[in-house]
Parts: structure tokens; C-alpha cells; sequence
């Protein structure tokens, strides 16, 4: 079976932040074994900087074997969260 991992880049005064965090729960809690990861850009600045994250908050989409296969850098809607996701679990 096929998952999807949701992979989140923040910051600790990210407003917009907040917002990206409850889409992306929002869109695991409907795909069942769908994972989230968090990471603060602040505390692993070499993992966000070897990722090329440039903005908080950063949404990545990763299909089973890890390889990223969405990325939004602003708030995408469940919506669209779930569509890619759906893209991901297809192949």
C-alpha cells in the first residue's frame, strides 16, 4: 500500500504558519497512514538550507520511497493538499 508523507517547514513566529500546520493535519487525518513531519527552520537550518526552503511555511508532499512530489511555499488549501496527495498515492 502506498503513503504519502506530509513534511512541514516553519518558523516560530510564523503567522502563517498555523495555518499551513491545520491544512496539513487536516489532510493526513483523511488519508489513512499518511504521516506528518514538522521541522523549524531555525533549529535544522542545514536540512531546510540542502532542501531548498526559502519561505516559511513550506509544504512537501513525499511519495513511499521519500522522493518529494509536491511543494507549495505559501498555505495551500486542503483541497489542493488533497489532490497531490491523490497524486502521489496513484502511481
Amino acid at each position: 500500500m502506498s503513503t504519502v508523507q506530509f513534511e512541514l517547514f516553519t518558523s516560530a513566529f510564523c503567522g502563517p504558519c498555523h495555518h499551513a500546520r491545520a491544512v496539513v493535519t487536516e489532510a493526513a487525518r483523511l488519508i489513512p497512514g499518511a504521516t506528518v513531519v514538522e521541522h523549524d527552520v531555525a533549529h535544522e537550518t542545514d536540512l531546510a538550507e540542502s532542501l531548498d526552503i526559502r519561505s516559511t511555511p513550506t509544504v512537501l508532499i513525499r511519495d513511499a520511497d521519500g522522493l518529494e512530489a509536491f511543494r507549495a511555499g505559501a498555505i495551500p488549501s486542503v483541497a489542493h493538499v488533497l489532490v497531490a496527495a491523490d497524486r502521489v498515492l496513484q502511481v
